[in-house]
């Protein structure tokens, strides 16, 4: 028997525990704007409220065994990137900002889940990338691991908004606009390393979001497995 999508999405999870990392060396440039993204680790927790916010609603019933795991899912993001932020340090005018900016998200009257697919396909879906371009060890492996995850979530919350006829109000979208340009803002234009360039990861983010797709960002496709021999073994996550 063909199983629905939601179980076929279900079944394609692979359980992962966060480890704290040590800190490591990220890429010259990317510093402020790495602060920034890490920042932004305050979103995983209300995401995850989005959704279980959203099964109080009308959900499709075969969603909600999957929408239950990825809240528990946004918890283990919240505590990898935590263990990120610890190792890496915090910028405090940084974290101020994106508390305001987690507020204007909470806030914001669109449906719940419709808030946790934007959120996710294109914010998460672009800090990630720029993590495994700019970041330092422990910070590719984590958003690896993370991504895995993220492409069930935004798939499973592109279904529910798909059945139930949710699309993105301009304010939103403005609001995804406001939060990227935020992150990317300390970076600079044309530069010669296109990782470095502030336009490459908000052009991403708006093809994300009306297209739903970057081909710009399909380096993430190669994979790296973290080699024993490059990283400390407090930085290799444990895999169930």
């Amino acid at each position: 028997m063909r199983l629905d999508p939601y179980q076929q999405l279900l079944n394609r999870k692979r359980k992962w525990t966060p480890v704290q990392t040590t800190a490591g060396l990220c890429k010259a440039g990317a510093e402020e704007t790495v602060h920034r993204a890490l920042a932004l680790r305050h979103m995983e927790l209300p995401v995850g409220d989005f959704i279980r916010d959203g099964l109080d609603t009308d959900v499709p019933a075969l969603s909600r065994e999957l929408l239950e795991s990825n809240v528990t899912d946004e918890e283990n993001h919240d505590l990898a990137l935590g263990y990120i932020a610890n190792a890496y340090g915090t910028d405090e005018k940084a974290e101020s900002e994106a508390f305001r900016l987690r507020e204007a998200w909470t806030s914001h009257p669109d449906h719940t889940i419709l808030k946790a697919m934007v959120a996710e396909r294109a914010i998460f879906f672009v800090l990630l990338p720029f993590f495994r371009a700019n970041g330092d060890a422990g910070m590719r492996t984590v958003s690896a691991d993370i991504s895995r995850d993220e492409q069930i979530h935004v798939a499973a919350n592109s279904l529910v908004c798909r059945e139930l006829g949710l699309s993105a109000s301009p304010s939103l979208d403005k609001l995804r606009k406001a939060t990227i340009n935020w992150v990317m803002q300390p970076l600079g234009i044309n530069t010669t390393d296109k990782y470095l360039d502030r336009k490459f990861w908000l052009d991403s983010s708006d093809r994300l979001m009306y297209e739903g797709k970057a081909p710009e960002l399909s380096f993430t496709k190669s994979a790296r497995m973290p080699a024993f021999f490059e990283h400390s073994n407090v930085n290799l996550p444990q895999y169930a």
